[in-house]
């Protein structure tokens, strides 16, 4: 059987072909939006000479862009030979297009000096300031020069929306394209969809039809004050100080992941996860382990279901250090007593009438942060550093750990004391804005804040002799 040519989604063709200064694709996931930029971007590299700049929110390594998907069309359509590619850029051969690539949040300033940019293709766009966007306009100056907009819709409320869909510059051309368009997509992709909307249609509605969610005021933190809160500290002149903490969350079973935050003081700079089943909680607490000495960080951890184990394994891993090395860990259970109960939260409302357990009152009280760090950077209110809550631009997998800390609501237990959305709440595919899966990074991430932790101090000979 012959094997058909490969080719673009020919109901794009009017989309790329009409005269516009800047494009925006939108629309729901398995659409082919960015295979056919991505194609369409290497058929225009082979025309003539085209400078791309290949641009999303954040990128702290070259596989976070859209490298490895141009390096798939280039092999798809058989041109390997033609282009150069490089660890950080490609270029092609006879025209001497190239592409650069770069993360706006860290790189912003860089980009504003390069010259002659022929395209900007924001991916992933959903998460673009209006800030970002008013540097980016003037700096992409060349004559014919264009724009690509690219994304998923999140909150009707995102600028992105609204500058590109809602009320779109002029000499703009938008398409909304969804898998119903794709010509390309499996059957098992579209079993897959079929389910989901069978599910919840509301949620197949917002995931592969592109519908905005009209809003996030029932999560618990606001998507606005985590952008916020990156590089704040740069941008308030703090530097990080005080403990060193490491959130670890466990792995349960099946799709769930481990996952790690470390904190010093205020400010999160590094997260990690990865698969872990049920029996190898030793070796992913000795990836922790080796983390919190590296960083002499205390570990706080999941102490529920297959967490209740840590501790155990870490003072398996202090007795066996002949230097007498250990880390120190205290337990987090999400449904324990709130700290301090008898202390007052707000308007005199006690702590232990405000929060259903130390979960919710964590939550809590990381959001208080983040919002305090929101009002210092937007609208200039003075806090202490320890009032606040900052997140490096480094972070490895930030773009995931903002999507995790933006989407558990809040409820109320039989008291009318707040709580978080659990786990199986959150999974329930009748669940008003649709399932996700486990937040991993953004439960390390409360762990790392949590209030309250007073650690385990094992003295590791006593181990050896018990």
């Amino acid at each position: 059987m012959q094997e058909s040519r490969p080719s673009l989604n020919p109901v794009l063709r009017d989309f790329w072909l009409t005269p516009a200064r800047n494009r925006v694709l939108y629309g729901g996931r398995s659409s082919s939006k960015s295979w056919d930029a991505a194609g369409f971007a290497v058929f225009l590299a082979q025309q003539c000479k085209v400078r791309f700049l290949c641009a999303r929110q954040f990128q702290n390594k070259i596989e976070e862009s859209v490298y490895t998907l141009l390096k798939v069309q280039i092999e798809r359509f058989g041109l390997r030979d033609q282009f150069r590619i490089l660890d950080n850029k490609i270029i092609h051969k006879r025209t001497e297009s190239e592409f650069l690539f770069y993360g706006l949040w860290r790189h912003i300033d860089e980009i504003k000096s390069l010259e002659g940019i022929d395209v900007l293709w924001i991916e992933e766009a959903h998460n673009l300031t209006e800030a970002q966007w008013e540097i980016l306009e003037p700096t992409i100056r060349k004559q014919g020069s264009q724009i690509w907009v690219i994304f998923n819709p999140k909150l009707s409320t995102d600028f992105t929306y609204k500058r590109f869909v809602v009320n779109p510059p002029p000499n703009t051309v938008k398409r909304l394209i969804n898998y119903t368009e794709n010509p390309f997509l499996s059957d098992t992709m579209l079993s897959i969809i079929e389910a989901a909307k069978e599910e919840d249609e509301e949620a197949y509605g917002h995931i592969y039809l592109g519908i905005p969610r009209d809003d996030d005021d029932a999560s618990i933190i606001k998507r606005s004050w985590l952008m916020a809160a990156i590089d704040a500290h740069k941008t308030l002149g703090i530097t990080p100080s005080g403990s060193k903490r490491l959130g670890f969350d466990v792995a349960d079973s099946g799709s769930d992941e481990c996952a790690q935050v470390f904190a010093h003081g205020s400010l999160a700079t590094w997260s990690d996860k990865w698969k872990a089943r049920e029996d190898e909680l030793l070796k992913s607490a000795t990836r922790v382990w080796d983390e919190a000495r590296k960083r002499d960080a205390l570990v706080t951890y999941d102490s529920i279901g297959v967490g209740a184990g840590c501790g155990a394994k870490f003072n398996e891993l202090n007795a066996a250090r002949k230097d007498g090395a250990s880390v120190l860990h205290s337990k987090f259970n999400a449904g324990g007593a709130v700290w301090k109960p008898e202390a007052i939260y707000s308007h005199g409302t006690k702590n232990k009438d405000m929060f259903a357990n130390i979960k919710a009152q964590a939550w809590w009280l990381v959001a208080d942060r983040l919002r305090n760090t929101f009002n210092a950077v937007k609208n200039g209110h003075q806090f202490d550093a320890d009032e606040m809550i900052f997140i490096d631009s480094s972070m490895p997998n930030l773009d995931q750990l903002i999507d995790e800390l933006a989407t558990p609501k809040r409820d109320y237990d039989n008291l009318g004391r707040v709580k978080v959305e659990s786990k199986k709440d959150l999974a329930n595919p009748k669940r008003e804005g649709g399932p996700i899966p486990s937040p991993n990074l953004a439960d390390a991430f409360i762990m790392a804040f949590a209030p309250g932790q007073q650690p385990m101090r094992i003295n590791p000979d006593l181990l050896k002799r018990a």
